[in-house]
């Protein structure tokens, strides 16, 4: 698979995820992939846990792509997930082998309100 068929098939995976197409999203992944929330402490091994956790996921879901950048094997994707409309500022950090996601790492970070001390140096985003 080349670097352009890794953005489509990511393009199709942050669509299917938005989307709630929970076959679609998890195409992506090989079947012993390894999702890691490093912030929990979470490690769910192979497609079909991956895919079943996410399908339990019991909030209101949209994904929103910022951004995407990536080359060989190693891909990062910048997006913001609103669970029930509150946004969590996200990064997935994707490993490819043959093709298929093998491990993927996703960080979060909430919103917060910008820092007086820095104002004058800032332009709204």
């Amino acid at each position: 698979m080349d670097e352009h068929e890794i953005r489509e098939a990511l393009d199709r995976h942050w669509a299917a995820s938005d989307e709630n197409d929970f076959d679609r999203e998890h195409d992506i992944y090989g079947e012993d992939a390894v999702l890691e929330y490093p912030q929990s402490g979470e490690h769910i091994r192979g497609r079909h846990n991956i895919q079943a956790s996410r399908v339990a996921q019991p909030n209101a879901k949209r994904f929103t792509v910022r951004r995407i950048v990536g080359s060989g094997d190693l891909w990062v994707t910048e997006f913001i997930l609103a669970y029930d409309g509150r946004p969590s500022y996200s990064v997935s950090v994707m490993e490819f082998r043959d093709g298929k996601v093998a491990r993927e790492t996703q960080y979060f970070g909430d919103p917060f309100e910008p820092g007086p001390s820095r104002a004058q140096w800032v332009e709204p985003a």
